[in-house]
Formats: C-alpha cells, sequence, structure tokens
C-alpha cells in the first residue's frame, strides 16, 4: 500500500463530505428522526405505548442511522463513478493496488456510519426527551460501534459493485426496506416470539445483529441476543461482505 496516495484519497472525500454536510446530515437523520418523534414522542406521550419503548427504540435507530449513512456513502458514488461519470478511471491510476482504492472507500464509509451514529443520540435526546441509557458498557459500544459501521460500508462496497444506475430504485425497495423492516431496528427480537418460523429467518439478517448488539450495550437489562453470538455474526458478515465486495470491485475495475 502507498500509504501518502491512500491518506490523499482518504483526505479527498473527507473534503467532499464536508462541502455536502448539510445535505449528508438531512439524507442521514430525516427518516430516523420521524420515526423517534412518531413513535417514542407521539405515541409514548398519548399512553398508546409505553414510555420504556423509547429505549428500546434508541439502539435500533442508531443501527438504522449508521446502516443508512455507511451504505450511502460508498454505494452512491460507486454507482455514479463506475457507471456516469467515469472519475473511478482516474483513480484506478493511482500508485497502489486496486484493492487499497476499495479499502479506502470502506474507510471513508466507516467514518460517516461512525458519526452517523453518534449524532443521532443528542438528536433523538431533543426529540423524544432524556432516554436513560447505560454507560456501564462502553467497550462494547466502542466494538460494536467499529464492527457496525464497517458492516455498513462493505455492504455498501457490495451493492454499489453489483447494481446498475438503473437499478438504484430496486436496491431500496428489495434489499434495504426488508433488511430494515425485519432488522429489529424498531422492536426487539425477542417480540418475534410469536412467529418462530418469522424469528429464525430473520437471522440471516445482518442488521439483526446490529440492532440488538446497540440494545445490549445500552440497556441490557431487557432480552436481547447474546453479545457473544452478536459479536461472532458481525465478524462473519463483515468478512463476507469485505471479500465479495472487493472481488467485484476488482471484477469491475479491470472489466
Amino acid at each position: 500500500m502507498n500509504l501518502k496516495t491512500f491518506l490523499a484519497m482518504l483526505r479527498r472525500d473527507a473534503h467532499v463530505a464536508r462541502r455536502n454536510f448539510v445535505t449528508l446530515l438531512v439524507q442521514t437523520l430525516l427518516q430516523p428522526m420521524f420515526f423517534v418523534f412518531i413513535f417514542g414522542r407521539v405515541m409514548t406521550a398519548s399512553g398508546l405505548m409505553s414510555m420504556q419503548y423509547k429505549m428500546l427504540l434508541l439502539p435500533g435507530i442508531i443501527a438504522l442511522s449508521m446502516l443508512m449513512s455507511g451504505i450511502m456513502a460508498v454505494a452512491m458514488p460507486l454507482v455514479a463513478e463506475f457507471q456516469f461519470s467515469r472519475e473511478i478511471e482516474d483513480r484506478l491510476l493511482a500508485p497502489m493496488e486496486i484493492e487499497w482504492l476499495a479499502v479506502e472507500k470502506v474507510v471513508a464509509g466507516m467514518i460517516q456510519a461512525l458519526a452517523a451514529g453518534l449524532v443521532v443520540l443528542p438528536t433523538a435526546w431533543l426529540v423524544m426527551g432524556r432516554v436513560s441509557l447505560s454507560t456501564d458498557h462502553l467497550a462494547l459500544f466502542v466494538a460494536l460501534a467499529m464492527l457496525v459501521s464497517c458492516l455498513t460500508a462493505a455492504m455498501g462496497l457490495t451493492l454499489g459493485c453489483s447494481v446498475g444506475q438503473t437499478q438504484i430504485g430496486l436496491m431500496f425497495s428489495l434489499v434495504l426496506a426488508p433488511m430494515i423492516f425485519f432488522g429489529c431496528t424498531y422492536y426487539p427480537w425477542k417480540t418475534l416470539d410469536a412467529f418462530p418460523w418469522l424469528q429464525r429467518a430473520v437471522l440471516v439478517n445482518p442488521v439483526v445483529y446490529a440492532s440488538e448488539g446497540l440494545r445490549g450495550a445500552f440497556v441490557p437489562q431487557y432480552p436481547h441476543l447474546s453479545v457473544y453470538v452478536v459479536m461472532s455474526a458481525l465478524v462473519l458478515f463483515n468478512g463476507a461482505f469485505l471479500s465479495f465486495g472487493m472481488r467485484q470491485f476488482r471484477r469491475k475495475a479491470i472489466g
């Protein structure tokens, strides 16, 4: 790896993100904040839902924000650069291996996903009011945040190198929407006990482990998937998406 070139590309992506900061902020927070306001404020204040639901909802919203930010930060530029602007051709001339260019994309996406997850916390408190979250597992939260941010960026790499420009709409409706709604972002995995077949089926969804892991870090007093299961699953999904995504990236770059 040419470290100087790698850092220069990372600085370039950071500069682009700063220039589009307002757009990225709205894109990242708008949908999660709608759900936070309706389910965490309106429904609980009216008595239709328990006030405790806010504590179960917030970790899932953090996972959702990281998911959307990490995927969008990597997938959308890749779709444009490979099929529209062809800007990727200039980057491929950089003095480093093709795989490191993919790694740079993933690192840039991880940074944006981490920032999105951290921004959600104070914003959600402003919308919902103070939420009692545990601070006894900060090390676990940091580890989970790194794994989840890597997962979302690796998923973005895979999707960005696998879908065409005309298939972006299908990516949202057929891939992201089911992953979100069946990813335990708005409800704990334990609530699916009434649907045993569905409870087992959703375990193939990596978003489940992101949501449940963050619940285990922030509200460990409520039922959640085992931390060991969550960490193991996230490591496996990270490896799978990174491996496949980098293989797809190389195929498209030299194809």
